[in-house]
């Protein structure tokens, strides 16, 4: 991306700092100094310095509408820890650039770094991936192809039902999924729809032609199309709720069977409930019972934390999270909360 710039000084871009009235902990050997590269992020700078990650905003003074809004960090920016009467604080130094009074034009490069991983979540940032049930029913349904093929894949081409001139060109593929239950309820939140890939329209009729353009499963016909809303996705800094969560994990995205880090789980806690993307949360594991004897009633012992979730996007009864942290695999009723 290209800027104009019309200025006779370009000043420096600070981060805005307020001193921390109680320091969260730092790490045991925290650097002076970090020089930002691609590929970096903001959970990865904050385990950097702190024990604790999702205490980040603290370090760097932020209040809530920072938080949503975090300050923008690029590669080639450098982060300077300060310590000043044993508080600790983060700025971003930039150098101040003097520039003759005429019309420049600048090349920003790469975009400012991601709050995580950005490759892991992406593919989730524009799908739907919840549904009321039967909310697929009305879509644009696939009633075939040429040739009379049953199974599709990337470069076929497809004719499509119902579909919409003042939709647009580009559509996503979809199947509906299992159902999303609430495993302390038993009541339904919603369906997980299940993503199959992209699509553009090259003729819009009464049954429109298109070419299929991403096929990550195998498309077929009934399957139905939806428009694409492009990635939604807002880089919060990773903090934790302003409010008292605890839910459980109800099932990992696409039914895998194993989960640590770096897998997708769903939450039955959503928007209602003060969730929001940005959010961190601790994940538990039931303590056991404990018997010293068979005739004695038995001991609960304390639940075990054993990692971290990073909550990317939120619906009104369920959310989607990212494992960042995992000492053990994630298991379908653990318990997620505030860390």
């Amino acid at each position: 991306m290209r800027r104009l710039i019309i200025s006779l000084i370009l000043l420096p871009s600070l981060a805005s700092l307020a001193a921390l009235g109680a320091d969260p902990a730092l790490t045991d050997n925290p650097p002076d100094r970090h020089i930002v590269v691609p590929g970096d992020t903001l959970w990865g700078i904050a385990s950097k310095y702190l024990k604790d990650p999702w205490k980040w905003p603290e370090l760097w003074g932020m209040n809530r509408d920072q938080v949503k809004n975090p300050h923008r960090i690029f590669p080639g920016d450098v982060i300077v820890l300060e310590k000043n009467g044993g508080q600790a604080r983060l700025r971003v130094a930039r150098e101040t650039v003097r520039l003759s009074p005429q019309i420049r034009v600048q090349d920003l490069g790469s975009g400012a770094i991601p709050a995580i991983p950005a490759d892991a979540i992406e593919p989730f940032l524009s799908q739907p991936l919840v549904i009321e049930a039967n909310g697929l029913e009305t879509a644009p349904m696939l009633v075939g192809a040429y040739e009379h093929r049953v199974v599709l894949g990337r470069g076929d081409t497809a004719f499509v039902k119902g579909m919409s001139r003042d939709k647009g060109q580009a559509w996503q593929i979809y199947r509906s999924g299992r159902p999303l239950v609430d495993p302390e309820t038993s009541e339904t939140l919603g369906h997980e729809a299940l993503y199959l890939g992209e699509a553009q329209v090259v003729s819009f009729d009464e049954i429109s032609t298109v070419q299929i353009t991403k096929a990550v499963q195998e498309v077929a016909r009934g399957d139905r199309f939806v428009p694409s809303p492009g990635a939604t996705f807002a880089s919060y800094a990773p903090h934790a709720p302003e409010k008292a969560i605890k839910g459980r994990v109800m099932s990992s995205y696409g039914g895998v069977a194993e989960m640590g880090s770096n897998s997708i789980l769903s939450i039955n806690r959503g928007k209602r409930d003060g969730l929001e993307p940005g959010h961190v949360l601790a994940i538990y594991r039931a303590g056991d019972t404990a018997y010293v004897s068979r005739k004695e009633s038995g001991e609960r012992l304390p639940d075990e934390r054993y990692g971290l979730a990073f909550v990317f996007r939120t619906f009104d009864r369920v959310s989607y999270a990212l494992v960042l942290q995992s000492s053990r695999q994630v298991n379908v009723l653990d318990v997620v909360q505030n860390p």
